[in-house]
């Protein structure tokens, strides 16, 4: 009984639960962009390359300013960079190397070199870079995670159709308010005039028209009759209807819905799956070229160890691109916004991207095609008014 429960479980809270976390990841992605770009500004100030491309180098030397660098730094690689480690962990588990493989391999390059160049190795620093490659690359999650809770926004919606409790008919005649969860198949409910209908089910007492323009699309009240199916989460028209349960869970109408737009948020367009191949050949060719780099300028030209890996960790951190970064979440925002507000759910994002190729389309009813309200298209006139005679008339008669 208890997992029939659980998988009964309601779907306002479970789309609550999933807003939340989403909203979490959100608020943790902007939190740790905002704090990793102020701290970026002094870490600019204090690299030498960019003193010395400014020429304001005398200006800004310290003593002990590249150990206040080294701090800056280490705040933004382990604060900031978390998030992409924490990816990096995922994707090496799952034998998947994608993108956080790459920012994650160039970032920790990056600092590793850096840090030991700033405790006595001879070299440059690369600190900079790893700040703003930081920062670009939490600002794309953050655009992403934006654009996912939009979407999920959509669910609440869907999710809200479902009233709160049931009017139950009790074996002995009398009626129960249960909530959603506790109803099982076989049980039998009343409806009221105007109320949400709490359950997919069958009419076995009563007649009414339903409103299931919400679910189907269909913009006239649907007649309901003793035999006929009701969805759950349609509006109860002028009649009080009794109805059996057919369906609850995860096997109503609305909850298979439901289930069809997260499983469209949670798959990958072809533009993300492109990136993620390309962020994978980007990791290979990036150690690659670093050991090739390494080799050619410490063994075969005998250069310094230091001298070779300057150049082997300057190829490996040039290497991670940073629009790549960007680019996708911003494309994955906007087609999501997009269509949010032009009120399509979209069931596979690959699909979605070839629609841009589409020249017809065709649809099975007029129900399809409405705005929701009535109203007059044509006017015809016969005998002896014409058109703007008849429209005075219809004017007048409305006040």
């Amino acid at each position: 009984m208890n997992d029939v429960k659980d998988r009964n479980v309601g779907h306002a809270e479970h789309m609550r639960k999933s807003h939340n976390h989403h909203a979490h990841m959100v608020a943790d992605y902007r939190k740790r962009f905002w704090v990793s770009l102020v701290i970026t500004i002094p870490i600019l100030i204090l690299s030498p390359l960019v003193q010395k491309t400014l020429g304001i180098e005398d200006l800004l030397e310290f003593r002990g300013d590249l150990y206040v660098l080294f701090v800056f730094s280490s705040v933004v690689f382990f604060y900031g960079g978390y998030p992409f480690f924490k990816g990096f962990f995922n994707e090496m588990k799952s034998a998947n190397p994608g993108m956080m493989t790459l920012i994650s391999v160039a970032i920790i390059t990056a600092y590793l070199y850096s840090s030991a160049v700033v405790f006595g190795l001879d070299g440059k620093i690369f600190f900079w870079e790893l700040a703003t490659l930081i920062d670009i690359m939490l600002l794309g999650h953050w655009i992403e995670m934006k654009s996912i809770m939009g979407a999920s926004r959509a669910l609440e919606e869907l999710a809200r159709l479902m009233p709160s409790e049931a009017h139950k008919l009790m074996p002995d005649g009398s009626i129960k308010d249960i909530p959603l969860d506790e109803l099982r198949r076989g049980d039998r409910v009343i409806v009221k005039p105007g109320e949400k209908i709490p359950a997919d089910g069958e009419v076995v007492k009563g007649e009414t028209s339903v409103n299931e323009s919400m679910l189907t699309g269909e913009s006239k009240p649907v007649s309901k009759k003793v035999g006929d199916k009701v969805i759950g989460g349609s509006i109860n028209g002028e009649g009080s209807i009794t109805i059996e349960v057919k369906k609850t869970g995860k096997d109503s109408f609305l909850s298979q819905v439901i289930e069809l737009v997260k499983q469209a948020q949670e798959s990958k367009s072809k533009t993300q799956d492109i990136a993620n191949r390309a962020a994978l050949w980007l990791t290979i060719i990036a150690l690659t070229s670093g050991a090739i780099t390494l080799f050619v300028w410490f063994a075969t030209l005998n250069k310094d160890f230091s001298f070779a890996l300057e150049r082997t960790v300057t190829v490996m951190v040039i290497t991670c691109p940073h629009a790549l970064g960007l680019a996708v979440p911003l494309v994955v925002a906007v087609s999501t916004a997009i269509s949010a507000q032009k009120g399509l759910l979209i069931r596979n994002r690959a699909a979605f991207e070839r629609a841009r190729n589409i020249q017809a389309i065709i649809f099975d009813k007029t129900g399809t095609l409405t705005e929701g309200k009535f109203g007059v298209t044509d006017v015809i006139s016969f005998n002896y008014f014409d058109k703007k005679e008849i429209l005075l008339c219809e004017s007048s008669a409305q006040y």
